[in-house]
């Protein structure tokens, strides 16, 4: 990265505050701070590091960020609210501890609907202005920079359009630098927030940024046209983390900004950075990276329909709005009963399988695949097993590494309630027969160690091997106990991942054909010469 942008426009994220209240997510303060290295990499302006004095995890967040921390284009928000009625500023302990954060910017939630005041503070709607200006000059004197979020602004501004001006008036008339209009029950517009940005801005002249919650799923839009009126201070969440449904995505909303309205809002060469960082928060959070989510989702730039493979052959603007690696993503091909002869093509080239101008075997493989696929096989899920299909059909037969002459899993049901999973498989490799049994927690595990004691002494590569997923899915039947089971395994030597497919009658056959697809794989991808 070389040079930050000016202060003209601010990408402040609040993933740690306010994307911190989805539900599944319990960030430890070690979390905090991993994922605050992450968005400094990304190069955000500002990050939100939560509540100090209300929470005492954040309290210690922001006394370890300062001896932790050391940020490269944040800057660290620290986040709580106008001082309580009656009193003042001076003398309030959560003003208080907002200053010993020692964070250099205070972003204050301030009440900006009328009915809220009285129904929620309790006081009254000249009391509720003089604890905003109260609050924000007091900060200010202190030497902090203040943001105020007017909480429920538009719901506010629908009722009583002269308050909800007034409390940002009074704010920015205090000294407050930004003021934020919040979408704090997501059920906004984005004409209905374009309008009232532009009033806002015309009424106060006060700097403004947006807020947007997703609850009518328009928290992106929402955030881009509180941007076209005018504002310039975006608060979103890292893949939109946050109460209810979530907030204004971060990636989507700064990729529209850099990529459509070509507004340098990161520094230089940030964007190219930002699916590795968007997965890598997710893992943070511990939940799984959303496959369709725009512009990052490994589905962001996937091809399925033989129309569109057979358009980006020629050309792959023609069904994509970006490079996908300007933000760090690649182009996939997915092959399955809707694919044609250029998805073939396409995919084989993206697994470094070239099948050159064979149209025959082209012919062959989407033959094979729609066959299978009948059957309940999906190979857009399963690249490894696809990559040895078209292996199989270049070579007229499967590559074999080893052949399995039989197996068979014992489950046995103890009086204590445990049970015992035991598996022998019988196989030959480099001309040998091997008998191999092992126990295992369950029976696809048991298997699964019994074929790696098979086998491990002719390849000793298999030990680096780890199975990382498992999915069972129970495809249309007769009955849900009598219907046909498709079985996924994803595999790592450590290096990369692999995923392979089975389907069969039943679980611990569909189980089997996927491991021995993943073991068969990873030899191969090895560079290991097979058996015959």
């Amino acid at each position: 990265m070389t040079a930050e942008p000016d202060d003209s426009f601010h990408v402040f994220d609040t993933t740690l505050r306010d994307g911190a209240q989805r539900e599944g997510i319990n960030l430890t303060v070690a979390d905090k701070l991993t994922i605050a290295r992450h968005l400094d990499d990304f190069g955000v302006g500002f990050i939100e590091g939560g509540w100090p004095g209300a929470n005492p995890r954040d309290t210690e967040f922001f006394a370890r960020a300062a001896m932790e921390l050391d940020l490269k284009t944040a800057t660290l928000v620290a986040f709580g609210a106008t001082r309580r009625a009656g009193g003042k500023a001076a003398d309030d302990p959560q003003v208080q501890a907002l200053l010993d954060s020692g964070a250099p910017v205070i972003t204050l939630v301030a009440k900006s609907h009328d009915r809220h005041v009285e129904l929620a503070l309790r006081t009254t709607l000249e009391e509720n202005l003089a604890m905003v200006g109260d609050t924000v000059s007091h900060l200010v004197a202190q030497g902090r920079r203040v943001f105020v979020d007017c909480e429920h602004f538009f719901d506010g501004y629908k009722a009583n359009a002269a308050y909800a001006t007034q409390v940002v008036r009074t704010a920015h008339e205090a000294g407050a630098s930004v003021v934020v209009l919040c979408d704090t029950n997501g059920g906004m517009l984005p004409a209905q927030v374009q309008a009232v940005t532009g009033l806002v801005l015309a009424d106060t002249g006060a700097r403004l940024g947006i807020h947007a919650q997703d609850d009518t799923g328009c928290a992106v839009a929402n955030t881009l046209a509180a941007v076209d009126a005018g504002a310039t201070h975006v608060q979103c969440t890292a893949n939109g983390y946050g109460e209810r449904v979530g907030n204004s995505n971060l990636f989507p909303v700064v990729a529209a900004l850099e990529l459509k309205h070509g507004r340098r809002v990161l520094p230089e060469g940030a964007l190219g950075e930002m699916t590795r960082i968007s997965h890598a928060i997710a893992e943070v959070v511990n939940l799984p990276p959303s496959t369709h989510q725009p512009y990052v989702g490994v589905s962001a730039f996937a091809h399925k329909a033989g129309l569109h493979a057979s358009a980006i052959k020629v050309d792959p603007d023609l069904y994509q709005h970006i490079d996908p690696e300007m933000v760090g993503n690649t182009m996939r091909m997915l092959v399955s009963d809707m694919a044609g002869r250029a998805s073939i093509e396409l995919k084989g080239r993206e697994l470094g399988i070239d099948l050159g101008e064979d149209r025959e075997l082209v012919g062959r493989v989407v033959a094979r695949v729609k066959e299978r696929e009948l059957k309940g096989y999906t190979y857009e899920a399963a690249d490894a097993s696809f990559a040895l299909l078209l292996q199989a059909e270049i070579n007229g037969r499967p590559q074999r590494y080893f052949r399995t002459e039989s197996w068979r899993v014992i489950t046995e049901d103890r009086p204590d309630g445990t049970h015992a999973n035991e598996a022998t498989v019988k196989m030959w490799a480099k001309g040998e027969r091997i008998v191999a049994t092992a126990e295992g927690n369950g029976p696809v595990n048991a298997l699964d160690r019994a074929l790696l004691s098979a086998l491990e002494r002719i390849y000793p590569k298999l030990a680096e091997f780890a199975l990382v997923d498992y999915k069972v899915r129970i495809l249309e039947g007769t009955s849900g106990t009598d219907s046909t089971t498709r079985v996924l395994i994803t595999t790592t030597d450590g290096e990369a991942e692999w995923s392979t497919v089975g389907v069969a009658d039943n679980v611990i056959a569909a189980s089997w054909q996927a491991l021995d697809d993943a073991y068969a794989y990873g030899l191969l991808r090895a560079g290991l010469e097979p058996q015959e």
